[in-house]
């Protein structure tokens, strides 16, 4: 444990005590004997917990409370006294006592209450955490201009209720967009429901988008709700909308015309309440002219119109999406993150990144996988076009076909490793292990692992 305690307190006495009975349960532990020494205390340092007398020489438990909360409002306070009334203990708890308790002293008791303080405590800093952790999944990241013009624009439109379409090349992010703007909409304590409308047979798209009743159709065994339905109050995302069929268009438009729906089967009339965000790779006008895209559905869901941009107009966002993606694989993956070099991340800037983000995230992750260091460099980046020059690079191991899992490609990069460091060494099991870094009992136990047999 690293929690702070302080205990505020005239009696030294009371003060000894609760200091060795916290100390043993792990906690650290601090003394003041007045309401003084207790806020200069702040100054060094902030404790978690406060136990503090009512009673006390100088400004009083409650005049002590109150600046505490005052200036740290999320700083704990059991509030102690010999004196205890109802009165006494209301006005504590009305200026932010977690609670109140007697003397003489309980130590069982006050451990009980400390601990259960401190966990309450702990679970507010990890729901801290975890929203800190939604919002970064939710967050476009890069400094260009062009992102922070698109950033402006979701800031802009999220909190309305107008319908928008997300534009871009396979591999942007049009699926982040959108779900920032979920996150940041009024509507974000509800679901936001992704519809792939390229994946949706075109005889099952009733049944996906509005549900059906138990025996609609053969193996129809039980009421199933639509993906509108699921939506309701949130937020529905038509992904790769101009790879519907018309057929799908037309019963598309007419759910967003009519903001009502009947289940397959069903002769209830349903209710919709859903802000439909739509994206697409394709030009949509080309599309209509081609008479792929019905013009009425697009005028329906081209209110807002936005365009994620390519990567290679953004270049100057690499290292910071590099940066990201190593931060999000070691915490994926419980791993310490590796680091990239400035060369390496300028090579990485030469490449055009057909694949857009898409690309680059995968490169990164292929290269925190096979490259044996704790730094990626321009040495472990594989060719990735023509137009960069790799002659100081140095080919990557190949990815072997056979391996099933994350630990399998490890153990045979690491074998693929030591092997050509074995030759290069001449079979030397010493020379190799300094090389490498390793214990060289360590280098035998991964031969030996590895079955690999050395002759020494």
């Amino acid at each position: 444990m690293n929690e702070t305690i302080l205990i505020v307190d005239d009696e030294a006495s009371i003060c000894q005590s609760l200091s060795a009975i916290l100390t043993d349960e792990g906690y650290i532990v601090t003394v003041a004997g007045s309401g003084e020494e207790a806020l200069k205390s702040f100054e060094s340092e902030i404790p978690q917990l406060v136990l503090l007398d009512i009673w006390l020489p100088g400004i009083d438990g409650l005049e002590t409370l109150q600046a505490i909360k005052t200036a740290h409002p999320n700083v704990m306070v059991i509030m102690m006294s010999g004196h205890g009334n109802i009165e006494t203990a209301v006005k504590a708890t009305k200026l932010g006592a977690f609670d109140f308790i007697e003397k003489p002293l309980s130590l069982d008791k006050v451990i009980i209450m400390v601990n259960n303080a401190l966990s309450i405590i702990r679970l507010e800093e990890e729901n801290v955490r975890l929203k800190q952790k939604v919002s970064h999944q939710y967050e476009l990241t890069g400094n260009s201009q062009v992102i922070n013009d698109l950033k402006e624009m979701i800031g802009i439109v999220a909190p309305t209720n107008a319908w928008i379409l997300i534009m871009g090349e396979n591999g942007t992010g049009k699926e982040l967009v959108a779900r920032s703007i979920h996150h940041l909409s009024h509507r974000s304590h509800k679901p936001i429901v992704e519809v792939n409308c390229a994946a949706i047979p075109e005889e099952l798209i009733e049944s996906e988008l509005f549900g059906h009743e138990k025996g609609a159709f053969t193996g129809a065994t039980e009421k199933k709700r639509g993906k509108f339905d699921l939506a309701h109050e949130g937020t529905i995302f038509l992904d790769e909308v101009a790879d519907m069929s018309l057929k799908a268009q037309a019963k598309i438009l007419r759910i967003l015309q009519e903001k009502k729906f009947e289940r397959v089967g069903g002769n209830k009339l349903i209710d919709m309440d859903v802000r439909v965000l739509a994206a697409t790779n394709k030009d949509l006008e080309k599309e209509m002219e081609a008479g792929r895209f019905r013009q009425d559905l697009y005028y329906r869901l081209h209110v807002i119109p936005l365009l994620v941009p390519p990567l290679r107009e953004r270049k100057e966002d690499i290292k910071l999406l590099a940066e990201r993606f190593l931060l999000d694989f070691a915490l994926k993956e419980g791993q310490p993150q590796k680091g990239i070099t400035a060369d390496a991340i300028k090579l990485l800037m030469q490449h055009d990144w057909p694949g857009n983000v898409r690309e680059l995230k995968n490169i990164i992750e292929r290269l925190i996988i096979l490259t044996p260091g704790n730094e990626i460099t321009v040495r472990d980046i594989p060719p990735l076009n023509a137009r960069i020059d790799n002659s100081e690079v140095l080919p990557v191991p190949p990815v072997f076909t056979a391996a099933d899992s994350l630990k399998d490609a490890k153990m045979d990069f690491e074998r693929q490793f030591i092997i050509k460091k074995l030759e290069e060494n001449e079979g030397n099991i010493s020379k190799t292990a300094e090389a490498i870094g390793l214990e060289r009992s360590n280098l035998h136990k991964k031969l030996k692992s590895f079955k690999v047999s050395i002759t020494e």
